[in-house]
């Protein structure tokens, strides 16, 4: 039996799950649009104060290519 690894990062859309946490969507968003002035740490550090899961902002913050676009 052969397994399949698949990348989160290379996952088609019809393979990501649903996003059905929009108040995580609105502050992940707020947290990217305020690093150029801000900075990564800062960003971070919101996001964590704002209780989204590490996994969630490491994600978003750090691998801008596997963020969801809507």
């Amino acid at each position: 039996m052969t397994e399949l690894n698949i990348d989160a990062g290379t996952a088609t859309q019809a393979q990501r799950r649903m996003r059905t946490d929009m108040r995580t969507r609105d502050l992940v968003n707020q947290a990217v649009a305020s690093v150029p002035t801000l900075g990564l740490q800062r960003a971070a550090e919101f996001l964590a104060a704002m209780g989204v899961p590490a996994e969630i902002a490491v994600r978003a913050l750090v691998y801008p290519n596997r963020r969801r676009t809507n």
